[in-house]
């Protein structure tokens, strides 16, 4: 039986989201994940800055959402991938994966080795590639004509203007995709950006010089996961189809289909991100922008955060199983 060929675009914890719900359906797909190269915050900016490695972190979620669970001691070797460390001088808030990955990079001499080996070490059902291997940083102009370099400075940056835009985005130094992101996309039947930061974890691949050719040359069903909830200074006023019209942007086409939660949220949960200045984002689509598909995706699990990581983590998220249903619903029909 012939496979689908599925590429998920992105980084972070929606990226894992998306792929481990896929996972399931490994038989019957090719799993891509091609990842972003921009990360700067956190653990993985903290090793980029000390061993000059490229970032690590959005490599390390999509391994660990693809990695096997077959028995036990499979089931530890991931979790031991995603354990992070709340204590010790100099430990705490990393990532035990980072570390690994890092240690690989510096044994077997570049990024790339160290993640084909790292995806045999955890039986990784499908592929992770950098979107880039050059070293680069994400760099965003701002209606406020303020320019922000780095891509954790830019989740942080503006908090005293979060109505702001952001209204160009580009990468210093300029980087080129990797051949095998591009092939990959080039020959894929489903095309998947997000769900994830619009700017800062799907956009930052987009403008990889050679991503939007590459997605040109694709016959693939594009597939655009619609974030359920706005992130301050960067999407603040912003609902369905200002980021769908943010994706058409950068890629050079409108997705074919866009993917809406339709399931109201836990009202104490909308609360804290109020709170913080952020909101639901609401299905305004109208015209012909793609096909729309409202339905509920929304995930009632509670998510459970680390006490060791600096940084700030969605508490409203996808549901990883009825996502991939959806999915897997689109590709089927092709």
């Amino acid at each position: 039986m012939k496979k689908y060929n599925v590429v998920v675009v992105g980084g972070g914890t929606g990226t894992h989201t998306v792929l481990r719900g896929l996972r399931a359906y490994a038989d019957e797909l090719n799993i891509t994940a091609v990842v972003s190269m921009a990360d700067s915050g956190g653990s993985t900016g903290r090793l980029r800055d000390e061993f000059g490695v490229l970032p690590v972190g959005d490599v390390r979620n999509a391994l660990t959402a693809l990695a096997s669970e077959g028995d036990e001691s499979e089931v530890l070797l991931r979790q031991l991938f995603m354990y992070r460390f709340d204590r010790g001088d100099g430990l705490s808030g990393h990532n035990f994966g980072n570390l690994f990955l890092t240690a690989l990079t510096d044994i077997l001499g570049s990024e790339v080795a160290a993640i084909e080996a790292a995806s045999c070490i955890l039986k990784a059902s499908g592929r992770v590639i950098p979107v880039t291997t050059d070293n680069t940083e994400l760099v965003a102009e701002y209606d406020t004509g303020a320019v922000v370099v780095g891509e954790e400075n830019i989740d942080i940056a503006l908090t005293c203007a979060p109505d702001a835009r952001i209204i160009s985005l580009w990468l210093t130094p300029s980087a080129t995709i990797t051949p095998e992101a591009a092939r990959a996309i080039e020959v894929a039947d489903l095309l998947v950006f997000g769900p994830g930061d619009l700017y800062t974890s799907i956009l930052a691949n987009c403008v990889v010089g050679g991503f939007v050719e590459a997605v040109g040359k694709s016959q693939a069903t594009i597939v655009y996961v619609c974030n359920l909830m706005s992130k301050r200074g960067q999407t603040a006023g912003m609902h369905a189809a200002e980021h769908i019209a943010e994706i058409a942007k950068h890629i050079g086409r409108a997705p074919d289909i866009a993917l809406i939660n339709s399931a109201p949220f836990s009202e104490d949960l909308v609360a804290k991100y109020e709170e913080e200045g952020d909101h639901p984002i609401l299905n305004n689509c109208s015209g012909d922008l793609c096909l729309i598909e409202s339905q509920p995706l929304v995930s009632f699990e509670e998510v459970v955060l680390h006490s060791g990581d600096v940084l700030k983590r969605s508490l409203i998220r996808h549901d990883s199983a009825v996502l991939a249903s959806a999915l897997m619903t689109i590709v089927r029909s092709r």
